[in-house]
């Protein structure tokens, strides 16, 4: 047998649709460390378009603000994450990391099982 992995995908939903995943974890990092969701966007490889959309999910979803827009001055654009979205990432983050922790030991039990059904049924 191969090796398998387990590749565990975790999102958050309302009624609608999904709001959060890591997709939209590692967007948020982006602007966080560019400053601006253009250049997190472009740095991801995703259309502006669709990284505005996503932000506007999410925090249409949660009812409250993760991006701070700065318009006009020099450089004319720009974005941060207000405090909450800083400590909404962390906390995300930490979620998530926890949750993929918690599925090693089932997954490891998992591959233990197979490994013997398919040698009791190997031909």
């Amino acid at each position: 047998m191969e090796k398998i992995n387990l590749k565990v995908k975790l999102y958050l939903e309302n009624e609608q649709d999904k709001f959060m995943g890591i997709g939209v974890l590692w967007l948020l990092q982006k602007v966080q460390e560019c400053g601006s969701l253009r250049a997190a966007a472009l740095d991801l490889g995703i259309s502006y378009s669709k990284a505005f959309r996503m932000v506007e999910n999410l925090e249409t979803s949660l009812g409250t603000a993760v991006i701070s827009r700065k318009k006009g001055g020099m450089q004319r654009s720009g974005a941060s994450l207000t405090e909450f979205g800083q400590e909404f990432i962390v906390l995300y983050d930490k979620f998530q990391r926890k949750c993929k922790t918690l599925m090693e030991k089932p997954f490891e039990e998992f591959t233990e099982e197979l490994k013997t059904l398919l040698s009791n049924h190997s031909e």
